[in-house]
């Protein structure tokens, strides 16, 4: 629905700051806010290379420049689908809330198509060798971090929080006990909290790690840096990527996000059939977005044809 509304602001510094507003007013994660904002700035760098340094304000954006965003995005810049409509996304929201504000008569991204995906596969998870070896780099790590970083590996192993909702844990989120435990994510996404439940690796991770925080109160993060000072999500994506290469894993790109993918992949693989399940405990609104993990993965594929009777070459 248009709105009436002021003229817009003059610069495309002040319109990007009143949109970031908008986001933040219709209580989107910060992640999400900052992820669209720096999706629109490299659509502006963009502009102003292809202007050679003389852009045009963002709200003088057309059809066919967007179109041509699109396409250096595929052939120049080779992403993939799923980078490439992420990108496209943040700037269907500017127009939108841009024509929406009455600043433009025409929205410029109202039939900017994304891109079609091939069909989808099951993401990226690690075996079992591959587990053992990385919780074997985390257990030798040095500087007195290897208690934290064998607790921080195992919680998203065992448990495929999001690497978020594991740095805002607090000392009063984590219930031990001896036959069971729970941790409490408080916001995770769309701001939704939930409870997961801890089994006995992950418990004996956290009690030994947790007994090296002295003074701790409920409020205390989990996890720290080695300054005493709370462990950002960047930071946890270091430590995850420089354990994988100090484990030798080559096989696949390994993230934070890949020890949630192998939490997935194995928890199906152990419970065929509870997609229900798996949605609840990692905090999936729709059951779609779950089914991913059903799908057959780029090895079991590559078994598949390998196995063909029409393989009559085989050595």
């Amino acid at each position: 629905m248009r709105v009436i509304s002021a003229p817009p602001p003059d610069t495309d510094a002040d319109l990007l700051e009143a949109f970031r507003r908008h986001l933040v007013g219709r209580d989107l994660a910060p992640a999400t806010v900052q992820a669209y904002l720096h999706d629109l700035a490299r659509f502006q760098a963009w502009f102003v290379w292809v202007h050679e340094g003389t852009a045009p304000l963002l709200t003088q954006v057309r059809t066919v420049d967007l179109a041509a965003f699109r396409a250096y995005l595929i052939h120049e810049q080779a992403h993939t689908p799923t980078t490439v409509n992420r990108r496209l996304q943040g700037l269907r929201l500017l127009f939108r809330w841009l024509y929406d504000c009455n600043w433009i008569t025409d929205n410029p991204a109202a039939h900017l198509r994304f891109m079609r995906k091939s069909g989808t596969r099951q993401p990226f998870a690690l075996r079992r060798r591959e587990v053992f070896a990385l919780v074997h780099a985390a257990a030798t790590s040095p500087h007195g971090l290897d208690r934290r970083n064998v607790a921080l590996v195992q919680l998203m192993l065992q448990t495929g929080l999001r690497v978020g909702e594991v740095t805002a844990l607090r000392h009063g989120d984590v219930h031990l006990g001896a036959r069971s435990g729970m941790v409490h994510v408080r916001a995770g996404k769309g701001y939704k909290a939930r409870d997961v439940p801890l089994n006995s690796t992950i418990r004996r991770a956290l009690q030994g790690y947790l007994g090296t925080i002295p003074e701790a109160s409920a409020q205390t993060p989990v996890f720290l840096s080695k300054r005493g000072t709370p462990l950002a999500v960047r930071s946890v994506q270091a430590v995850v990527s420089r354990l994988a290469v100090q484990a030798g894993i080559q096989r696949v790109p390994v993230s934070a996000h890949t020890l949630r993918h192998t939490f997935a992949v194995h928890y199906l693989q152990r419970h065929p059939g509870k997609l229900r399940d798996l949605a609840d405990l990692l905090g999936h609104e729709s059951l779609d977005t779950t089914a991913v993990y059903t799908k057959p993965s780029r090895d079991d594929l590559a078994a598949d044809v390998e196995r063909s009777p029409l393989n009559v070459f085989d050595l």
